[in-house]
């Protein structure tokens, strides 16, 4: 019996330029952050990555090749 177990490759989804617009959600009471793709039909938003620092920001925006003006802001 093993009591740690090797972490599984972490897959991130696919960003669909054409359907979903990438949204920064931002916690007014908190300060949390958290990087997210909505869907343009169906409204629905998948969050992909809590961001933590800044590093976390340029890695999200460095994976799925978008800039900091792609982001839009919800509150």
């Amino acid at each position: 019996m093993a009591l740690f177990k090797k972490k599984k490759d972490i897959t991130y989804p696919e960003f669909h330029r054409e359907n979903q617009i990438p949204v920064l959600r931002c916690s007014i009471c908190t300060g949390e952050k958290v990087a997210c793709f909505r869907d343009k039909k169906t409204g629905y938003t998948e969050e992909i990555l809590y961001i933590r620092s800044q590093s976390d920001m340029q890695d999200f925006l460095k994976r799925y090749g978008l800039a900091q003006e792609d982001l839009k802001k919800e509150w």
